[in-house]
């Protein structure tokens, strides 16, 4: 019996040891892939919090994404990552239906996932997604749009730079709900050419005198937009929102063409998640529900404390 004993305790330790030894690895390689086309600079503030953590935790995460941001491309990549039995997978929610099975598939093999920026924490649950990390965004163009009808605003224009995903549209949808108004021709087909953001706004405009307020998606259609609204003498006149940062945006906020900008602090977005992976690969452990990070509005009581930051942090 007591020869018994000591070979189970025996056994016991060496299953401890080898177990901390796995819990303490590092170089865990995980895929961090986006939705974002390659003239999106949106996600530069993404790829700088992904180096910055991969050289907190000790992992390799890379980023990919389809260049011109064909969803078709991305579940690809998706199917890539997963065939490549990577320790992990951190993935935007750019169009459930198409991303569903690539996704399915990788957590059937046993890969963590952790969703990303776009798409519900719903979404990700139906997914098995460890958690989602990113923001409401139907809840945050609902936000944009108390803020503009508190502001006097009923009728607005939403310059939707990315059409084909389903975020974008809950996010006019959102200021819509907010200022009672239903979403319809008001939502414009930008695309993400400058020069043809510029002149469609412009076109919307002049067609629509009368449009109180601007909604931009994000760099790639408020830009461009800031270009249009200043050609019109319109800048200062009509009440203007954007998501996110860029250099352009704050300098827009400081002169008053933009009266705010929502934040979803895509730099946690790039982060967290590969916390939550590292942390689960090495340790089994992982926070009870998914965080959000946004939305957070800049204006101009507080674009001197974000504006050093946009483009890298911001």
């Amino acid at each position: 019996m007591k020869k018994m004993l000591h070979t189970v305790a025996a056994a016991a330790l060496l299953a401890t040891t080898a177990l901390a030894g796995a819990a303490h690895a590092e170089g865990e390689k995980f895929v961090w892939i986006s939705h974002g086309p390659d003239s999106d600079s949106w996600f530069n503030v993404i790829k700088n919090a992904i180096k910055v953590t991969n050289e907190q935790m000790g992992v390799e995460t890379e980023y990919r994404n389809p260049p011109t941001g064909d969803l078709a491309d991305m579940a690809r990549i998706v199917q890539q990552a997963s065939a490549a039995g990577v320790d992990g997978i951190i993935v935007t929610i750019a169009d459930y239906n198409v991303l569903e099975g690539p996704i399915k598939d990788a957590v059937a093999k046993g890969i963590p996932v952790v969703t990303v920026n776009s798409g519900t924490v719903e979404e990700s649950q139906k997914l098995g997604a460890l958690m989602h990390v990113g923001q409401p965004e139907y809840e945050a163009g609902l936000g944009a749009g108390k803020r503009a009808k508190e502001a006097g605003v009923s009728s607005f224009l939403c310059v939707n730079h990315y059409i084909t995903n389903p975020a974008s549209v809950e996010r006019c949808r959102g200021f819509a709900d907010a200022l009672g108004v239903d979403l319809g021709n008001q939502m414009i087909d930008s695309g993400i050419d400058p020069s043809e953001v510029q002149n469609k706004v412009k076109a919307y405009l002049t067609a629509n005198p009368d449009t109180g307020a601007i909604l931009t998606l994000g760099p790639n259609s408020a830009e461009p937009s800031i270009r249009a609204v200043k050609d019109m003498g319109l800048d200062g006149e009509i009440y203007f929102g954007t998501f996110d940062l860029s250099s352009e945006i704050s300098g827009g906020i400081k002169d008053g063409t933009i009266n705010f900008a929502i934040d979803q602090q895509p730099f946690l977005q790039g982060s967290v998640p590969i916390q939550v992976l590292t942390n689960y690969v090495r340790y089994g452990v992982a926070p009870a529900n998914s965080i959000f990070t946004g939305p957070g509005f800049v204006t101009k009581d507080n674009i001197e404390l974000v504006e050093s930051l946009a483009g890298e942090f911001r």
